[in-house]
């Protein structure tokens, strides 16, 4: 099929707490939220793998947990985003942080990053995607 293009979306949660200095709201004040962040990914020529154990995917789903979790869950999961990031901690400079992160290492494997979702509270999110 002609024009097809094969998309892998995995989503994971963490919990963080931040502040933003100087906000005119209740922000500025330490809380945390339970983030949901989805990861969506698409190989570099749209289709997917051939040969190997890994054939017929656009990759293997444990393999972009692995990537996730060591790049971004782990540094900032139960953290206070303030201590360990070094910019203002809103969710569009995380969730763009996060895109750019994922972006870097992925494409050593021939995987580009599509979109970042992060979900902030059950009913706000952020998208960041290629532009």
């Amino acid at each position: 099929m002609t024009g097809m293009v094969i998309k892998l979306t995995k989503s994971f949660t963490f919990d963080s707490a931040h502040f933003l200095p100087n906000h005119k709201g209740k922000c500025s004040n330490m809380h945390g939220h339970t983030y949901r962040l989805e990861v969506t990914v698409v190989r570099e020529n749209g289709t997917l793998l051939v040969g190997g154990s890994d054939e017929g995917m656009v990759i293997d789903f444990s393999d972009l947990k692995a990537v996730v979790k060591g790049e971004v869950i782990d540094k900032i999961d139960h953290k206070v985003l303030n201590e360990v990031l070094p910019f203002r901690t809103t969710a569009e400079n995380l969730a763009a942080h996060i895109f750019s992160v994922l972006s870097d290492k992925l494409q050593l494997s021939g995987i580009i990053v599509e979109r970042i979702k992060l979900w902030e509270t059950p009913d706000s999110y952020v998208e960041v995607c290629l532009g």
